[in-house]
Formats: C-alpha cells, sequence, structure tokens
C-alpha cells in the first residue's frame, strides 16, 4: 500500500518504519496503525531484513499518543471502543511475531499508544531529553494497546501500578533505572547509539536471536519449569542448524563467524 502517514526504508539487513505525522506529533490514528501493520507485515515477508527500527519524524516526538478526535468519537461506546483497542493490540502484536528484532528509538515524546509501541518492540534505546509515560487515566480511561500487560511484564507491577495509576510522565532517565529503556543517549548520539546495538545483533546467529526471543516471550505466561521446558526444545532446535556449526568453528578458529540463518 502507498503510505502517507508512515516512511518506511531499508538499508541492507536494516528496516526503519518512521511515524510521520510531525504536525500532529506523530499522533497515531487508525491509518497510521493501518499503515504500521501493512509495514510490519512487509518487513516479516523481507528474508533480507533482520533488524526493525521503529522512530517517529521531527525532534520533539517519537509518539505523542493516540489521535483524541478518534477517542471521542467511541465514548460512551462499550463496543466501538474495545474494538478499537482490539485492533491496536493486533497491531503491535505483530511486532512479537516478526521473527526478528525491533528497536524502537525514542527521540521524544512517548505518551500512550506512543509508549505502547515502544513498549511492543523487542528493545528501547532514547534521548536523555525523552519522556514517557501512560496519561490515559487522566482521560478517564487505561491504556489500551497493551501498555498494562508489557509493561508490568517488562519493569514489574510496582512499576506498572506507578506508571498507570498516576498518568505522570517520566524522564529518560528514570524509564532507564526502572529497565524500560534499555540504552540511554544524548539526542545527538542517538542515532549512533541505536546504529551500534543494532550492528551487535546484525553479527550474531539470526536463528538463535529468534529462538532467544520466542524463549522469553512465551516463557511469560508459564511456570520456571515450563519455561526452562521450552527453552531447552529451542536449545535443541538451534543444535541442529548449519549457523550452530558455523558459530562453534569460528570460536575454535578465532575469526568472526559468518551466519547465514539456516
Amino acid at each position: 500500500m502507498d503510505f502517507e502517514n508512515i516512511l518506511l526504508a531499508k538499508d541492507g539487513a536494516v528496516a526503519r518504519v518512521t511515524i510521520n505525522r510531525p504536525d500532529k506529533m506523530n499522533a497515531l490514528n487508525h491509518q497510521t496503525l493501518q499503515e504500521l501493520e501493512a509495514a510490519f507485515d512487509d518487513v516479516k515477508a523481507d528474508n533480507d531484513v533482520r533488524v526493525l527500527v521503529v522512530t517517529g519524524s521531527g525532534e520533539k516526538a517519537f509518539v505523542a499518543g493516540a489521535d483524541i478526535g478518534e477517542l471521542l468519537e467511541v465514548a460512551g461506546k462499550s463496543d466501538e471502543a474495545a474494538s478499537l483497542a482490539g485492533y491496536g493490540q493486533s497491531v503491535f502484536r505483530k511486532l512479537d511475531d516478526l521473527g526478528k528484532p525491533s528497536v524502537a528509538m525514542v527521540n521524544g515524546f512517548a505518551l500512550g499508544g506512543g509508549c505502547e509501541l515502544a513498549l511492543a518492540c523487542t528493545l528501547r534505546t532514547a534521548a536523555n531529553t525523552a519522556r514517557l509515560g501512560l496519561p490515559e487515566v487522566s482521560l478517564g480511561i487505561i491504556p489500551g494497546y497493551g501498555g498494562s500487560q508489557r509493561l508490568s511484564r517488562i519493569a514489574g507491577p510496582g512499576v506498572a501500578r506507578e506508571w498507570i495509576l498516576t498518568g505522570d510522565m517520566f524522564s529518560a532517565e528514570e524509564a532507564h533505572r526502572v529497565g524500560v529503556i534499555n540504552r540511554l543517549f544524548a539526542p545527538e548520539d542517538l542515532e549512533e547509539g541505536t546504529a551500534k546495538l543494532v550492528k551487535s545483533m546484525l553479527n550474531k546467529g539470526p536463528l538463535a536471536i529468534e529462538f532467544g526471543m520466542q524463549a522469553i516471550l512465551r516463557g511469560w505466561d508459564g511456570t520456571q519449569s515450563e519455561g526452562e521446558q521450552m527453552e531447552t526444545e529451542y536449545f535443541g532446535q538451534a543444535s541442529v542448524t548449519e549457523d550452530m556449526a558455523e558459530g562453534m568453528a569460528a570460536f575454535l578458529d578465532k575469526r568472526k563467524a559468518s551466519f547465514q540463518g539456516k
């Protein structure tokens, strides 16, 4: 599809999706969600892409939230509101199903749906001037795009309760302290720092990365023993790949491995 609200660019093994509504602080309306859905499907289907970076255009916002006008349209309509939230969740869930890591590069405000988009990515980098939060309670609602579930899993229920029940905005430094942000940079270093993080994953076995991601994701909802069982299954799958043979040989030969994702 032709995109109006996002940009999709590819550079070798790295794809980049930029939410491109700077006049609206990159707010997420239905059309933008539809375009994100199409872009995520494209990235998943492209076997040459190994890492996805998601960011916002301009210097002020990653994504400042959902489109308030569309939220007003479902006020007083429980079924329609639930449907709106369900669609947003399904789009963001596609990041779980990519089979390759995604990195949210938070360059400014990441609030409401924008914070939820960042939380849906595998990893998050941020400029130290960024601000994050889930202010939905200030509007009399709660996060609807998976934020209550992902934040509690990433940073723990205590942090999730504080962020969601107060609706406060938090500095990138605080988000880094509690584990929401993985790596923090000065604004002028955000691009380079994110690129280094991406490169470190590109140098590793793509199948091993996929198996590791799935072991973590699927283990969230089970017991320790169930998670360990899944881990043994993925370990077994990894052990019969050509990538494992190459990785072991490269280690013994003291050279850089050349992984093929096989």
